[in-house]
Protein backbone atom coordinates (compact mmCIF):
# COMPACT_ATOMS: atom_id res chain seq x y z
CA UNK A 1 0.00 0.00 0.00
CA UNK A 2 1.90 3.48 -1.24
CA UNK A 3 -0.52 5.84 0.53
CA UNK A 4 0.57 5.00 4.28
CA UNK A 5 2.25 7.58 6.86
CA UNK A 6 3.71 5.75 10.05
CA UNK A 7 4.37 7.23 13.63
CA UNK A 8 6.33 5.60 16.72
CA UNK A 9 5.16 5.44 20.22
CA UNK A 10 7.93 4.11 22.02
CA UNK A 11 7.39 2.36 24.91
CA UNK A 12 4.31 3.12 24.19
CA UNK A 13 1.02 0.58 23.16
CA UNK A 14 -1.86 2.71 21.92
CA UNK A 15 -5.45 2.02 22.66
CA UNK A 16 -7.32 4.72 20.57
CA UNK A 17 -6.78 7.03 17.86
CA UNK A 18 -9.58 9.73 16.76
CA UNK A 19 -9.03 12.62 14.02
CA UNK A 20 -10.39 15.99 15.29
CA UNK A 21 -13.06 16.80 13.97
CA UNK A 22 -11.69 20.76 13.11
CA UNK A 23 -8.95 20.04 11.32
CA UNK A 24 -8.01 16.73 8.76
CA UNK A 25 -3.95 17.16 10.34
CA UNK A 26 -4.68 16.96 13.83
CA UNK A 27 -4.84 13.21 15.60
CA UNK A 28 -5.08 12.12 19.02
CA UNK A 29 -3.50 8.62 20.29
CA UNK A 30 -4.02 7.48 24.14
CA UNK A 31 -1.91 4.80 25.19
CA UNK A 32 -0.67 2.70 28.08
CA UNK A 33 2.41 1.58 29.25
CA UNK A 34 3.20 -2.40 28.96
CA UNK A 35 0.18 -3.11 27.56
CA UNK A 36 -2.39 -1.59 29.73
CA UNK A 37 -1.61 -3.78 32.45
CA UNK A 38 0.95 -1.98 34.90
CA UNK A 39 2.37 1.78 34.34
CA UNK A 40 1.46 5.06 33.37
CA UNK A 41 -0.14 6.39 30.13
CA UNK A 42 0.64 8.58 27.35
CA UNK A 43 -1.69 11.25 25.31
CA UNK A 44 0.13 12.00 22.33
CA UNK A 45 -1.26 15.27 19.79
CA UNK A 46 -0.27 14.49 16.69
CA UNK A 47 0.33 17.12 13.54
CA UNK A 48 0.36 16.04 9.65
CA UNK A 49 3.13 18.10 8.03
CA UNK A 50 5.13 18.58 5.08
CA UNK A 51 7.73 16.70 6.89
CA UNK A 52 5.45 13.71 8.40
CA UNK A 53 3.78 12.74 11.60
CA UNK A 54 5.22 15.53 14.23
CA UNK A 55 3.93 15.70 17.87
CA UNK A 56 2.15 18.93 18.55
CA UNK A 57 1.92 17.55 22.48
CA UNK A 58 1.88 15.19 24.64
CA UNK A 59 0.34 14.84 28.21
CA UNK A 60 1.38 11.47 30.70
CA UNK A 61 -1.02 9.91 33.19
CA UNK A 62 -0.29 8.32 36.27
CA UNK A 63 -2.58 5.26 35.31
CA UNK A 64 -3.06 3.41 31.20
CA UNK A 65 -5.28 5.12 29.03
CA UNK A 66 -7.92 3.24 27.50
CA UNK A 67 -9.72 5.99 24.98
CA UNK A 68 -9.95 9.36 24.02
CA UNK A 69 -12.36 11.93 22.63
CA UNK A 70 -11.97 15.16 21.03
CA UNK A 71 -14.46 18.12 22.46
CA UNK A 72 -16.90 19.50 20.09
CA UNK A 73 -16.48 22.71 21.73
CA UNK A 74 -13.64 23.45 22.17
CA UNK A 75 -11.00 22.54 19.20
CA UNK A 76 -7.73 22.24 21.97
CA UNK A 77 -9.51 20.05 24.47
CA UNK A 78 -9.61 16.84 24.59
CA UNK A 79 -11.15 13.62 27.26
CA UNK A 80 -9.37 10.76 28.25
CA UNK A 81 -10.47 7.64 30.32
CA UNK A 82 -7.57 5.84 32.18
CA UNK A 83 -6.76 2.66 34.00
CA UNK A 84 -7.72 4.15 37.79
CA UNK A 85 -11.55 5.32 37.20
CA UNK A 86 -10.71 9.05 36.13
CA UNK A 87 -11.33 10.59 33.08
CA UNK A 88 -9.60 13.74 32.36
CA UNK A 89 -9.79 17.20 29.95
CA UNK A 90 -6.47 18.05 28.87
CA UNK A 91 -6.51 21.36 26.61
CA UNK A 92 -3.22 21.53 24.53
CA UNK A 93 -2.80 25.50 25.18
CA UNK A 94 -1.89 24.33 28.26
CA UNK A 95 0.85 22.79 29.89
CA UNK A 96 1.79 19.19 31.49
CA UNK A 97 -1.64 18.99 33.64
CA UNK A 98 -5.11 18.41 32.86
CA UNK A 99 -7.74 21.25 33.26
CA UNK A 100 -10.43 19.08 34.65
CA UNK A 101 -10.17 15.40 36.47
CA UNK A 102 -13.20 13.64 36.28
CA UNK A 103 -13.26 10.47 39.06
CA UNK A 104 -16.18 8.51 40.26
CA UNK A 105 -15.69 5.45 38.97
CA UNK A 106 -14.37 2.38 40.86
CA UNK A 107 -12.65 0.73 37.86
CA UNK A 108 -11.05 1.06 34.78
CA UNK A 109 -12.68 3.75 32.39
CA UNK A 110 -12.94 1.98 29.24
CA UNK A 111 -14.48 4.61 26.95
CA UNK A 112 -15.59 7.91 26.26
CA UNK A 113 -17.58 10.28 23.78
CA UNK A 114 -18.71 13.68 23.14
CA UNK A 115 -22.20 13.88 22.39
CA UNK A 116 -22.05 14.90 18.63
CA UNK A 117 -25.56 17.19 18.40
CA UNK A 118 -25.81 18.91 21.59
CA UNK A 119 -21.91 19.15 22.42
CA UNK A 120 -22.04 20.20 26.13
CA UNK A 121 -21.56 16.92 27.27
CA UNK A 122 -19.45 13.75 27.04
CA UNK A 123 -20.10 10.27 28.20
CA UNK A 124 -17.94 7.23 30.18
CA UNK A 125 -18.23 3.73 30.75
CA UNK A 126 -16.62 1.53 32.96
CA UNK A 127 -15.64 -2.06 34.31
CA UNK A 128 -17.54 -1.13 37.29
CA UNK A 129 -20.87 -1.53 35.23
CA UNK A 130 -22.28 1.68 35.09
CA UNK A 131 -22.33 4.85 32.29
CA UNK A 132 -22.03 8.26 33.68
CA UNK A 133 -22.80 11.47 31.80
CA UNK A 134 -20.58 15.05 32.44
CA UNK A 135 -20.18 18.58 31.89
CA UNK A 136 -16.77 19.61 31.04
CA UNK A 137 -17.20 22.52 33.72
CA UNK A 138 -18.63 20.24 36.24
CA UNK A 139 -16.52 17.95 38.51
CA UNK A 140 -19.44 15.97 39.75
CA UNK A 141 -21.37 13.72 37.05
CA UNK A 142 -24.61 14.81 36.17
CA UNK A 143 -26.23 11.29 35.89
CA UNK A 144 -24.97 7.98 36.27
CA UNK A 145 -27.01 5.12 34.46
CA UNK A 146 -26.71 0.84 35.68
CA UNK A 147 -25.91 -1.08 33.00
CA UNK A 148 -24.85 -4.18 35.83
CA UNK A 149 -22.00 -5.69 33.74
CA UNK A 150 -18.64 -4.59 32.20
CA UNK A 151 -19.05 -1.48 29.92
CA UNK A 152 -16.69 -1.75 27.13
CA UNK A 153 -18.15 0.57 24.79
CA UNK A 154 -20.57 3.73 25.30
CA UNK A 155 -21.59 5.92 22.20
CA UNK A 156 -24.01 8.89 22.09
CA UNK A 157 -26.41 8.79 19.11
CA UNK A 158 -24.92 11.36 16.01
CA UNK A 159 -28.70 11.80 15.42
CA UNK A 160 -30.65 12.54 18.83
CA UNK A 161 -28.42 14.25 21.90
CA UNK A 162 -31.07 12.80 24.42
CA UNK A 163 -30.31 8.63 23.19
CA UNK A 164 -26.83 6.69 24.36
CA UNK A 165 -25.91 2.96 23.91
CA UNK A 166 -23.14 1.09 25.65
CA UNK A 167 -22.18 -2.53 24.66
CA UNK A 168 -20.93 -5.09 27.78
CA UNK A 169 -20.02 -8.24 28.43
CA UNK A 170 -23.20 -9.62 28.68
CA UNK A 171 -23.31 -9.76 24.96
CA UNK A 172 -26.05 -7.13 25.08
CA UNK A 173 -26.45 -3.69 23.60
CA UNK A 174 -28.61 -1.36 25.96
CA UNK A 175 -29.94 2.13 24.45
CA UNK A 176 -30.90 4.65 27.12
CA UNK A 177 -33.07 7.64 26.04
CA UNK A 178 -32.11 10.40 28.33
CA UNK A 179 -36.42 12.04 27.90
CA UNK A 180 -37.60 9.19 29.74
CA UNK A 181 -38.59 9.34 33.04
CA UNK A 182 -35.62 8.13 35.19
CA UNK A 183 -37.84 5.80 37.51
CA UNK A 184 -38.82 3.68 34.25
CA UNK A 185 -35.50 1.84 34.09
CA UNK A 186 -33.16 4.65 34.82
CA UNK A 187 -34.10 5.76 31.08
CA UNK A 188 -33.63 2.33 29.63
CA UNK A 189 -35.65 1.94 26.16
CA UNK A 190 -34.17 -0.71 24.17
CA UNK A 191 -31.85 -4.21 25.15
CA UNK A 192 -30.55 -5.98 22.10
CA UNK A 193 -29.62 -9.71 22.51
CA UNK A 194 -27.02 -9.59 20.00
CA UNK A 195 -26.30 -13.14 19.96
CA UNK A 196 -30.06 -13.75 19.17
CA UNK A 197 -31.45 -15.95 16.80
CA UNK A 198 -32.17 -14.30 13.61
CA UNK A 199 -32.29 -15.20 9.52
CA UNK A 200 -30.45 -17.69 8.03
CA UNK A 201 -26.72 -16.97 8.81
CA UNK A 202 -25.31 -19.96 10.72
CA UNK A 203 -23.21 -17.83 12.73
CA UNK A 204 -25.95 -14.77 13.68
CA UNK A 205 -27.16 -17.52 16.65
CA UNK A 206 -24.28 -18.18 18.55
CA UNK A 207 -23.36 -18.53 22.25
CA UNK A 208 -23.19 -15.15 24.13
CA UNK A 209 -20.06 -13.51 24.34
CA UNK A 210 -18.32 -10.01 25.83
CA UNK A 211 -19.24 -7.10 22.98
CA UNK A 212 -16.43 -5.31 23.18
CA UNK A 213 -17.17 -1.91 20.24
CA UNK A 214 -19.88 -0.72 18.61
CA UNK A 215 -21.02 2.43 16.69
CA UNK A 216 -24.08 4.02 15.05
CA UNK A 217 -24.49 4.49 11.47
CA UNK A 218 -24.26 7.94 10.33
CA UNK A 219 -26.77 8.08 7.84
CA UNK A 220 -29.41 5.15 9.09
CA UNK A 221 -30.93 6.43 12.24
CA UNK A 222 -31.38 3.99 14.45
CA UNK A 223 -28.50 1.45 12.87
CA UNK A 224 -26.16 0.29 15.23
CA UNK A 225 -22.56 -2.27 14.28
CA UNK A 226 -21.43 -4.35 17.43
CA UNK A 227 -18.36 -6.62 17.61
CA UNK A 228 -16.37 -8.63 20.00
CA UNK A 229 -14.89 -11.58 21.11
CA UNK A 230 -16.98 -14.10 18.72
CA UNK A 231 -15.05 -12.21 15.34
CA UNK A 232 -18.18 -11.35 14.17
CA UNK A 233 -19.89 -8.06 13.62
CA UNK A 234 -23.61 -7.76 13.37
CA UNK A 235 -26.08 -4.38 12.58
CA UNK A 236 -29.26 -4.18 14.44
CA UNK A 237 -32.07 -1.50 13.90
CA UNK A 238 -32.66 -0.31 17.62
CA UNK A 239 -36.17 -0.07 16.73
CA UNK A 240 -36.69 -3.29 16.82
CA UNK A 241 -34.72 -4.88 19.24
CA UNK A 242 -36.36 -7.87 18.82
CA UNK A 243 -35.42 -8.33 14.98
CA UNK A 244 -32.22 -9.59 14.87
CA UNK A 245 -29.23 -8.64 12.73
CA UNK A 246 -29.83 -6.65 9.85
CA UNK A 247 -26.53 -7.56 8.87
CA UNK A 248 -23.63 -10.36 9.45
CA UNK A 249 -20.17 -9.28 8.88
CA UNK A 250 -18.08 -12.36 8.73
CA UNK A 251 -14.03 -12.41 8.45
CA UNK A 252 -12.17 -11.77 11.29
CA UNK A 253 -9.74 -14.21 12.76
CA UNK A 254 -10.11 -13.36 16.30
CA UNK A 255 -11.84 -11.03 18.15
CA UNK A 256 -13.06 -7.31 16.70
CA UNK A 257 -11.36 -4.55 19.44
CA UNK A 258 -12.71 -1.13 17.28
CA UNK A 259 -15.40 -0.37 14.54
CA UNK A 260 -16.53 2.67 12.91
CA UNK A 261 -19.49 3.85 10.30
CA UNK A 262 -17.35 5.71 7.82
CA UNK A 263 -18.79 9.30 7.56
CA UNK A 264 -18.86 9.74 4.05
CA UNK A 265 -21.17 6.64 3.39
CA UNK A 266 -24.37 4.76 4.75
CA UNK A 267 -23.04 1.06 3.99
CA UNK A 268 -19.39 1.60 4.36
CA UNK A 269 -17.72 0.75 8.31
CA UNK A 270 -13.96 -0.65 9.40
CA UNK A 271 -13.17 -3.00 11.50
CA UNK A 272 -9.84 -3.39 13.86
CA UNK A 273 -9.12 -6.83 15.75
CA UNK A 274 -6.61 -8.59 17.79
CA UNK A 275 -5.82 -10.56 14.11
CA UNK A 276 -3.79 -7.72 13.08
CA UNK A 277 -5.69 -6.33 10.49
CA UNK A 278 -8.06 -3.31 9.46
CA UNK A 279 -11.27 -4.24 7.51
CA UNK A 280 -13.05 -2.07 4.88
CA UNK A 281 -16.60 -3.48 4.61
CA UNK A 282 -19.86 -2.68 3.20
CA UNK A 283 -22.97 -3.93 5.07
CA UNK A 284 -25.00 -5.32 2.40
CA UNK A 285 -27.68 -2.53 2.46
CA UNK A 286 -27.81 -1.24 -1.02
CA UNK A 287 -27.69 -4.38 -2.88
CA UNK A 288 -31.13 -6.07 -3.50
CA UNK A 289 -32.07 -8.26 -0.66
CA UNK A 290 -32.10 -11.78 -1.90
CA UNK A 291 -35.82 -12.70 -0.81
CA UNK A 292 -34.50 -16.34 0.61
CA UNK A 293 -32.60 -14.62 3.56
CA UNK A 294 -33.74 -12.62 5.82
CA UNK A 295 -30.05 -11.37 7.18
CA UNK A 296 -27.68 -9.80 4.54
CA UNK A 297 -24.47 -11.14 4.33
CA UNK A 298 -21.93 -8.06 4.77
CA UNK A 299 -18.79 -8.03 1.71
CA UNK A 300 -15.11 -7.36 2.84
CA UNK A 301 -14.04 -4.81 0.39
CA UNK A 302 -10.47 -5.12 1.51
CA UNK A 303 -8.46 -5.37 4.14
CA UNK A 304 -5.24 -4.06 5.80
CA UNK A 305 -2.41 -6.23 7.63
CA UNK A 306 0.45 -4.09 8.32
CA UNK A 307 0.22 -3.74 12.19
CA UNK A 308 2.23 -6.89 13.45
CA UNK A 309 0.06 -6.59 16.81
CA UNK A 310 -3.67 -6.53 17.80
CA UNK A 311 -4.95 -3.47 15.93
CA UNK A 312 -7.06 -1.76 18.90
CA UNK A 313 -8.23 1.52 17.37
CA UNK A 314 -9.54 2.93 13.80
CA UNK A 315 -11.07 5.88 12.40
CA UNK A 316 -11.93 8.35 9.72
CA UNK A 317 -10.89 11.30 8.48
CA UNK A 318 -13.90 13.62 8.69
CA UNK A 319 -12.94 15.65 5.49
CA UNK A 320 -11.72 15.31 1.97
CA UNK A 321 -12.31 12.70 -0.38
CA UNK A 322 -14.01 10.47 2.31
CA UNK A 323 -10.70 7.92 2.47
CA UNK A 324 -8.12 8.47 4.75
CA UNK A 325 -8.12 6.28 8.06
CA UNK A 326 -5.75 6.07 11.35
CA UNK A 327 -5.00 2.84 12.83
CA UNK A 328 -3.24 2.22 15.80
CA UNK A 329 -2.02 -1.16 17.73
CA UNK A 330 0.22 -2.20 20.34
CA UNK A 331 3.12 -2.67 17.71
CA UNK A 332 3.58 1.03 19.14
CA UNK A 333 2.68 2.56 15.88
CA UNK A 334 0.24 4.61 14.33
CA UNK A 335 -0.96 3.98 10.32
CA UNK A 336 -2.15 6.46 8.00
CA UNK A 337 -3.34 4.72 5.19
CA UNK A 338 -5.93 5.55 2.42
CA UNK A 339 -8.82 3.17 2.30
CA UNK A 340 -9.42 3.65 -1.59
CA UNK A 341 -6.10 2.14 -2.02
CA UNK A 342 -8.51 -1.36 -0.93
CA UNK A 343 -11.48 -0.61 -2.59
CA UNK A 344 -9.89 -0.12 -5.95
CA UNK A 345 -8.30 -3.61 -5.67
Amino acid sequence: MASMLEFRTPQFNPYAVKYSPYFDSRIAVASSSNFGIVGNGRLFCLGLTPNGIQVEKSFDTNDAQYDVSWSEINENQLVVACGDGSIKLFDITVPDFPVMNFHEHKRECFSVCWNPTAKDTFVSSSWDGTVKIWSPTRPDSLRTLPVGACAYSVSFSPHNPAILSVVAADSHIRVFDLRTPSSAQYHLTAKIPVHMSGGVVPVASAPPTELLTHDWNKYREGVIAAGGVDRVVRTFDIRNPAGGPLSVLQGHEFAVRRLAWSPHASDILISAGYDMTCRVWTDGSTVPPDTAKTVHTGIELGQMNRHTEFVTGVDWCLFGAGGWVASVGWDERVLLWDAHMLLQR
